[in-house]
């Protein structure tokens, strides 16, 4: 679907700072933004509260207005709005559900239950290394398929199981694998 007139307008009033423009397109994509947190939070089987709704909504805001609306302005026209912001909203909503996560896990929040009851593919996502300079120093000095490996799992965010389908190889090797590629950096900062 392509960019209605009313979307068109409503962006170009947002970019140029009109009073009240902001308001509209918060009422006009606050209900799509929730309906990505939903849809998100039940594909991950995280159980989020009104409040994490509210919060990851917000999230999704800050994103848009950051750098003087980078993200608005990057928006080229090739699709509709509301199917560009879902991309946008989808985007934040995993990192931040990601970030929060691993805050869990290393104790700096209090846990959840819905952490405690987290599946094993929702554990492994806790584990996935978020710095990307980290990955990007793992990756060098790997064997190409560990490093396809590492690369989709810690980077393209891919489960085990696409993984495995997407390279061809079994599921159950995939963490033997990003295993060996942890050990390889551990043993590469104590030579440094």
């Amino acid at each position: 679907m392509a960019l209605t007139e009313i979307d068109r307008e409503l962006l170009n009033r947002c970019l140029s700072g009109e009073p009240a423009s902001w308001k509209d397109l918060v009422d006009r994509f606050l209900g799509l933004f929730i309906h990505v947190v939903n849809h998100t939070a039940h594909a991950r089987s995280v159980r989020v509260t009104p409040e994490d709704i509210d919060d990851l909504c917000a999230e999704v805001f800050l994103a848009l207005l950051d750098h003087d609306s980078a993200v608005l302005r990057a928006f080229r026209g090739d699709s509709s709005l509301a199917t560009y912001l879902t991309v946008v909203a989808r985007r934040v909503i995993v990192r931040e559900m990601a970030r929060r996560r691993m805050a869990e896990a290393l104790g700096h929040v209090n846990a959840h239950q819905s952490t405690i009851d987290m599946s094993a593919d929702e554990r492994r996502e806790v584990q996935r290394i978020d710095n990307r300079d980290e990955v990007q120093r793992m990756l060098a000095g790997l064997p190409d398929m560990e490093a396809k490996i590492v690369s989709q799992y810690h980077i393209e965010g891919r489960s085990y199981r696409e993984i495995s389908s997407g390279l061809g190889v079994p599921e159950n090797s995939i963490g033997p694998a990003l295993s060996r590629a942890r050990a390889r950096l551990r043993g590469s900062e104590v030579q440094l």
